[in-house]
């Protein structure tokens, strides 16, 4: 049987980054995530919902959270959830609760963290993280004057380092 373990949530912040180390020196940050969802009901009432969500990042990319987020940011994240069971030392029970270890996130809003959702605010670009790397915005083609014909040089060799398949070669 097949599984699939991924998270996208476009939240903010409930609480300063809590960035800590691991005996291996590998940089773990804790934040917590409010995702609210709004909806109406039958009777026409509006009503939200808000999701208290705990994360962590591991590695570069917990120092850049820690470095460039506080509480009332928006951030993307991306990851997988994690179920954590413990043994409740006051009360002696069992305890468990599910959290997001992320993979990928970035930065929505402004600078200053105002300009709450996806696109909002102005003054940053979307900057992805992955695994710690920085990869630059995509972007589109550039827009050119009506009538301009667009040409594109063609190859001198195939894209990048890619092997050439023949049709035998594919699995399907």
């Amino acid at each position: 049987m097949a599984n699939f373990n991924k998270v996208i949530l476009l939240g903010n912040l409930t609480r300063d980054p809590a960035l800590r180390y691991l005996p291996s020196q590998m940089a773990v940050v804790d934040f917590g995530l409010a995702v609210n969802n709004k909806y109406r009901t039958k009777s026409g009432e509006e009503r939200e919902d808000v999701l208290f969500i705990d994360c962590s990042c591991f590695g570069k990319g917990a120092e850049i959270i820690n470095q460039y987020c506080q509480k009332g940011k928006a951030l993307l994240v991306e990851g997988r959830l994690k179920y954590e069971t413990w043994d409740d030392k006051q009360g002696g029970g069992k305890r468990h609760k599910h959290s997001v270890l992320v993979d990928q996130f970035q930065f929505v809003g402004g600078r200053d963290g105002a300009g709450g959702g996806a696109g909002g605010g102005g003054g940053e670009q979307g900057r992805t993280y992955e695994n710690g790397d920085q990869r630059p915005p995509q972007r589109g083609p550039a827009r050119q004057p009506q009538g301009a014909a667009q040409q594109r040089p063609a190859p001198e060799q195939p894209y990048g380092d890619e092997q050439q398949f023949k049709e035998d070669d594919i699995p399907f």
